[in-house]
């Protein structure tokens, strides 16, 4: 009896998930075999991945991240996101992982681009929703050294009851998925990430620029695009003026799915990242 008890506890230590704390980021490790960085988007925890984590983790070893200041870890002072993409560098190297794929979503395929146009020590990067300047696509006459940190529109946000700031990201959850249960999901996360987080970590994405900077990256790049709410001719025409420095991608559109594709069509983003995961170039 001793020995089947102790037989059990062993077992239990195999299929235990194990969570690394970092003072900028968690991370829960999932399965074996070549491992995979999944960086979360803006606000959104690792939970964004469920389906994803369930699938990949059966023939991979999973790294998924969630930010600070975002679900239940605890916020970091500024600089947030470039204090983020270097410790994602030093957790690759205390973790020993040889050529890890990085797979991101909007903010985490930003992170992604930045870490793999610095660092040649990754194997694949496949992009969900993602560009290398987001602040170029929202803002006209964009000029990334002119965002500033302190103006009024991070102070109207700073400001807001929890009302009024409930109700400005139902209307983001909206544009961001087709799905009222997914958008409650997405809802969610606006609400429990730390305000001031989501203030300045946002800034932090509106002035990070890395278009010059993709002409670095020589690694197999796949971009999984939606297509909604612009339309498809659109959407190809913002990426492909984008990327235009990228020397070689693969860019895919999903169809009928707004920027959180893993809610809109979450079947045909696993096949596209298998797809992506089994080509050996």
């Amino acid at each position: 009896m001793k020995n089947f008890i102790l037989f059990l506890s062993f077992c239990s230590l195999l299929f235990t998930n194990h969570t690394f704390s970092q003072s900028s980021f968690e991370v829960t490790k999932y399965g074996s075999g070549e491992p995979i960085l999944l960086l979360p988007g803006f606000t959104s925890t690792s939970e964004v991945y469920k389906t994803l984590i369930e699938d990949l983790s059966k023939n991979h070893e999973i790294h998924a991240f969630t930010f600070a200041g975002f679900g239940d870890v605890a916020p970091i002072p500024t600089p947030w996101l470039k204090t983020i993409k270097e410790d994602i560098e030093t957790y690759v190297i205390k973790n020993k992982l040889k050529n890890p794929v990085i797979i991101g979503h909007s903010m985490g395929g930003t992170l992604g681009l930045w870490l793999t146009s610095e660092n040649a020590n990754f194997k694949k990067l496949i992009l969900i929703d993602a560009l290398p300047a987001m602040g170029a696509l929202m803002l006209p006459n964009y000029n990334s050294d002119a965002i500033a940190y302190e103006n009024p529109y991070n102070e109207l946000l700073l400001k807001m009851d929890t009302s009024e700031f409930k109700n400005m990201a139902i209307q983001m959850a909206i544009g961001m998925s087709t799905n009222p249960e997914d958008q409650e999901l997405i809802t969610k996360d606006f609400m429990k990430a730390d305000r001031k987080t989501y203030v300045y970590g946002y800034t932090d994405l509106l002035k990070l620029d890395l278009r010059q900077k993709l002409s670095n990256i020589d690694i197999p790049v796949y971009i999984l695009a939606a297509d909604l709410p612009y339309g498809k001719e659109t959407a190809e025409k913002n990426y492909k003026n984008q990327y235009e420095n990228l020397k070689s991608y693969e860019l895919i559109f999903a169809k009928n799915s707004k920027h959180f594709i893993m809610y809109d069509q979450p079947e045909w983003l696993k096949d596209e990242i298998n797809i992506a995961l089994s080509i050996d170039e």
